[in-house]
């Protein structure tokens, strides 16, 4: 691959979209320069703006397969429980073809919707047969095949509830000790060296603070700080949870994060639905980002987390698809504010100094992102992985922007049909 030079119509700097704007790619998939270059360029996209492309920090590719399934309930109101044992059903009948299937129809549905990383938080780890780790390189050779860019986020996975042993589906997740589990990245290390080095790396995980001891939690943590790996952790996402650690332990599961792992650093805490003002104080304080999945904590009933007050303490925000029960980081970004919008009957709750909630929106759902996972990613400048969206000026969603105003009709108006392609390490698609 040889330098290529991109100019498109418009290209967002960070603040504002600008015309005249060049990027220079490197053959190593890179940025190597842009601005005002004033080069010939090799690729002139008309009609087209470019952003970065949108990063979904927050995956599980196989629930793709729980599409339009549990959308009906005959014994009356439904919960995240009842949805669960939905997609423990899923689980214990998925093959690895069916599996490797679900996972690349989600990477290929998430190109097509803009998205160029995934955060694929993974824990379904072994086939039928037994602890065989065999799934782990299935994600992987889907996000090849999607030339999709996936950070896996290998999720240690151990109880079944606080204290109670794995059943069932969740077998299929069983991790038996933190020395296996770093045995498995390890092994999982040398095979992304073999399928795609650019475009995949590794993150740390326990999946929750049910899925592992206080011990084996801090284990793990501790070996990815030594290793400089991002950690990632569900938390608080359902009000049931919290009751069962105060149950157990005696404290909520934020606090007994903080007490457990000392710091909140590289830390992703997911959802955060019900965490307590001061457990997020200190979190933030510690160093810690969020990960929010609106259209999965609506489709699941979790609640409306605390946004503003997260933004009150300036908390690093990032973006999920979570369940893929639709993929769309565009719907993604305008319902973290529209939620909070219906919460607080106001309008423009998480708008920066310059008074826009679509700047917020898109760092969250590009350098936010890129940021959890640890990657040079999620911005257009030098250094960073040319990793872009490119948008349809002449989409029907669109009609009537300008330059001032596009930003906007993207977040709150438009919809997939205004995403033109995606380009992943300088390598176009669509």
């Amino acid at each position: 691959m040889t330098d290529a030079i991109l100019e498109a119509d418009l290209t967002w700097t960070g603040s504002s979209f600008a015309p005249g704007i060049q990027i220079r790619i490197g053959a190593d998939g890179r940025i190597a320069e842009a601005g005002k270059l004033n080069l010939e360029p090799t690729h002139r996209l008309r009609d087209r703006a470019l952003l970065p492309g949108f990063v979904t920090a927050h995956s599980h590719a196989f629930q793709r397969g729980l599409r339009g399934r549990g959308e009906t309930f005959p014994a009356g109101a439904g919960s995240f429980w009842t949805w669960r044992e939905a997609m423990y059903a899923l689980v214990s009948r998925l093959g690895p073809e069916e599996f490797q299937t679900l996972c690349l129809r989600t990477f290929r549905e998430m190109r097509a919707a803009g998205i160029t990383t995934v955060g694929e938080f993974h824990y379904f780890h072994h086939g039928p047969a037994g602890d065989d780790w065999s799934f782990d390189e299935l994600v992987l050779r889907a996000a090849a095949e999607a030339k999709i860019r996936i950070v896996l986020i290998e999720s240690y996975y151990r109880t079944g509830a606080i204290g109670k042993p794995l059943e069932g589906g969740q077998l299929r997740f069983h991790t038996p000790s933190p020395a296996a589990y770093w045995k498995q990245m390890d092994h999982l290390s040398g095979i992304i060296g073999l399928i795609d080095p650019r475009r995949q790396s590794l993150a740390a995980s326990v999946h929750s603070v049910r899925a592992a001891s206080r011990e084996d939690l801090r284990e793990v943590y501790d070996e990815a700080r030594r290793r400089d790996l991002p950690f990632h952790i569900h938390v608080e996402e359902q009000r049931k949870e919290i009751e069962d650690s105060l149950a157990f332990y005696g404290q909520r599961p934020m606090a007994l994060l903080l007490e457990t792992l000392g710091t909140a650093t590289d830390v992703t805490a997911v959802h955060c639905t019900h965490t307590d003002a001061d457990d997020m104080q200190r979190f933030v304080a510690g160093g810690g980002t969020v990960c929010y999945c609106p259209l999965t904590e609506g489709n699941l009933g979790d609640g409306i987390a605390a946004v503003p007050h997260l933004r009150s303490l300036g908390g690093p925000i990032c973006l999920g698809s979570d369940s893929n029960a639709r993929i769309s980081t565009l719907e993604e970004m305008r319902w973290l504010e529209y939620v909070q919008r219906l919460a607080g009957e106001r309008r423009g709750v998480l708008q920066d100094r310059g008074g826009s909630p679509s700047r917020v929106l898109l760092d969250a759902a590009t350098q936010g992102g890129a940021d959890a996972l640890g990657l040079e990613a999620g911005r257009i400048a030098p250094g960073q992985w040319a990793d872009f969206a490119a948008i349809d000026l002449t989409a029907r969603t669109l009609a009537g922007w300008e330059p001032a105003t596009l930003l906007n009709a993207l977040v709150f108006g438009a919809s997939e049909e205004a995403i033109a392609g995606t380009c992943v390490g300088g390598e176009w698609e669509g």
